[in-house]
């Protein structure tokens, strides 16, 4: 074995699963610059990232929340019954006073808003890979202040389930029921359900009334 590949060997390696191929770009020559990581892979979907990630193996996965085909979510909780020992970091855009929480629930052990600075990126990885978690400390203080107010509710949109916030989500994007329905490898059948059980969590009457509301928190900011 040569000094190179020695050395290389020696680096914990990143899976990397995000559809933009230009993020994917700019978090492999980030991370192939630090002395201690390699980037070993990449996925641009759900499925492709599981098979791969079963394969490889890697150390630790960092994964958008939102994917071309399947949930960031649902990822997480897929890697954690495939490979246990890798560590997960999301790396999102979308606000996490509604998403880092359900991240960790599902098995993430960190949470980066793609806003933050490439140090603090590479501060994430380092931290899960110690067996660390890593939020924000706003994170950290909005969780404290929820359980000093005896664990409240939080806001209606925090009551829906993680399918059902993917559904309402790409609601506000456009996105129509079937192809809803085929980018979550569910039946359009069941996005109706999803749909139903948001009207009924959020008091809407209606699916006018459902996708007028999510168009417009979806271009607010998607925030809780």
């Amino acid at each position: 074995m040569s000094t190179t590949e020695k050395d290389e060997s020696s680096k914990k390696r990143v899976f990397l699963v995000d559809d933009h191929p230009l993020v994917r770009e700019w978090l492999t020559n980030l991370i192939n610059q630090q002395s201690d990581l390699i980037v070993c892979g990449e996925a641009e979907d759900a499925p492709q990232a599981l098979q791969s990630i079963e394969r490889l193996k890697p150390d630790v996965i960092v994964a958008d929340i939102t994917l071309a085909s399947g949930s960031g979510i649902e990822l997480v909780k897929d890697v954690k019954r495939l490979a246990p020992a890798s560590a997960i970091v999301i790396l999102s855009m979308h606000d996490e006073t509604l998403y880092a929480e359900r991240a960790l629930r599902a098995g993430a052990r960190g949470y980066v808003m793609k806003r933050e600075t490439t140090k603090k990126i590479i501060t994430a990885i380092r931290h899960v890979l110690e067996g660390k978690l890593y939020v924000t400390d706003e994170f950290k203080a909005s969780i404290a202040e929820k359980h000093l107010e005896g664990g409240m509710r939080g806001t209606p949109l925090e009551q829906l389930s993680d399918r059902e916030l993917e559904v309402f989500r790409m609601m506000g994007q456009g996105f129509e029921t079937r192809k809803i329905a085929e980018s979550l490898c569910i039946s359009i059948k069941t996005v109706q359900v999803y749909c139903a059980r948001i009207k009924e969590k959020l008091g809407i009457a209606n699916a006018t009334e459902l996708l007028r509301e999510a168009v417009r928190w979806w271009e607010s900011g998607g925030k809780a």
